[in-house]
């Protein structure tokens, strides 16, 4: 099949006639971070369970891999998913790798597809052939193992093209599975009437992560910013989407004094105090009576999809937000160099190490830091996905005063904000890719 033809069996719908799969039957998600299963996982379960809804024919289970980026709660996060039937850990993955069997000792039907969501390319090679199972990958940028995995989903042409001629009959292009998380926003009033919000003020998010080593810097930092830019703009009212699993309490530590000594290194960071935790409203108070409101519905993408303008730290949610079309800065405060851990490879695995993994992190971070400014590495996801800089990024020993004064530019600036609108929609694939890789894995099946 030449890429013509692989192009045209990706614009294949997902009305297209699919083959029934023999019952009983397998589906075996590999994925890994919190951002694969909120972008990745949940789409694609739900339209599979759209067309498979009896477990009893289909069972789907989640198998999860480490990932340097993980929160820890990845695993309740996938069991809360509807159409789910098992979950396994991250802490189990490389004895089920090796020995091909999970801690539960599960069973498995003797036909299914292992589909991989998330981690290392070469899982689902190793778990299908152990399983005997037929295997399904979605390639965001690139697609490996072409002669060993049967089927890839493509977000992109770029990526058939760049596969072996022999081995393009595999692949299909059915867009991008993250634009599909733009199906699940709502009206800006549906948002406004359940935060109280004034639709006419602006909505500026902050999503300062979910990891001590993140929200130590990150909420004060968010605080100290909001106080900043409220000063300036009276109107403006300011959200933190919680990440899931993480509980307004726990979050409420990270503004706290005497809980959060990390608070002294924001320059202008105030403390705040949570209010109203039990309540439909529950928000954080700062002494100057700056309300942030707090977010707790997951996936938040309905609330993240009415913001102005959002600072995030590095991770997923910069690829959530860019598929979502938001404005937005992403912020890497350098005053605590052991806080930033999630290298990829070796350095990764040294930041991490117990006991001296703070003291390796801060050189490693010192030599990375300055490689970074030499090369210019970009960090934010949809500029990585542009090879640009699309949304600004601002990394060192960053003050709020300083940060804010610059959102306040872009909220004046209402032309530079659509831009940025609008180059962030441009990076992406088309959507409907859950819908497509659903049918593929039927196929599969069948």
């Amino acid at each position: 099949m030449g890429l013509d033809q692989a192009n045209a069996a990706g614009q294949r719908e997902a009305s297209l006639v699919e083959i029934a799969p023999p019952f009983p039957s397998d589906i075996l998600i590999l994925s890994n971070g919190p951002g694969e299963i909120s972008t990745w996982v949940r789409p694609v379960v739900r339209s599979l369970r759209d067309r498979l809804p009896d477990p009893s024919q289909v069972r789907i289970s989640v198998v999860l891999s480490p990932c340097a980026n993980a929160s820890g709660r990845e695993a309740e996060m996938a069991r809360q998913l509807p159409g789910v039937d098992r979950v396994q850990g991250p802490e189990h993955f490389f004895a089920f790798l090796l020995a091909g069997k999970t801690a539960e000792r599960w069973d498995w039907h003797p036909r299914g597809v292992v589909l991989f969501l998330g981690g290392d390319q070469i899982y689902p090679v190793v778990v299908g052939r152990r399983l005997g199972y037929r295997t399904v990958l979605y390639a965001e940028w690139d697609a490996r193992w072409h002669g060993w995995i049967d089927r890839f989903g493509c977000m992109t042409a770029n990526i058939v093209e760049a596969a072996p001629s022999e081995f393009r009959y595999k692949c299909e292009v059915i867009g991008d599975l993250m634009a599909d998380v733009q199906g699940d926003a709502v009206s800006r009033e549906a948002v406004s009437d359940r935060l109280a919000l004034n639709p006419d003020h602006d909505l500026i998010g902050f999503m300062p992560g979910s990891k001590k080593n993140k929200l130590s810097m990150g909420l004060p930092f968010a605080l100290g910013t909001a106080e900043a830019i409220h000063r300036q703009r009276p109107n403006t009212q300011f959200v933190i989407p919680v990440a899931p699993m993480l509980s307004l309490e726990a979050l409420a530590q990270f503004a706290d004094a005497a809980q959060n000594p990390d608070i002294q290194l924001i320059q202008g960071a105030p403390t705040a105090e949570l209010v109203e935790p039990n309540s439909p409203l529950p928000r954080l108070r700062t002494p100057s009576g700056l309300e942030v409101l707090l977010w707790q519905a997951s996936p938040a993408y309905d609330l993240m999809s009415q913001m102005r303008f959002c600072l995030t730290t590095v991770g997923a949610n910069t690829a959530e937000l860019g598929s979502l079309g938001v404005p937005m800065m992403v912020l890497l405060p350098t005053q605590k160099l052991e806080v930033m851990k999630a290298w990829d490879g070796i350095p990764g695995l040294l930041a991490n190490l117990p006991l001296v993994g703070d003291s390796l992190a801060k050189i490693i971070n010192r030599l990375v830091l300055r490689q970074i400014y030499k090369e210019g590495r970009l960090f934010a996801w949809p500029n990585i996905w542009a090879k640009r800089e699309i949304v600004p990024e601002r990394i060192g020993p960053l003050k709020p005063a300083e940060v804010a004064a610059e959102v306040v530019g872009y909220l004046e600036n209402p032309a530079a904000l659509e831009a940025m609108r609008q180059a962030l929609r441009s990076v992406r694939g088309e959507a409907g890719a859950a819908g497509k890789l659903a049918a593929m894995v039927i196929e599969e099946l069948g």
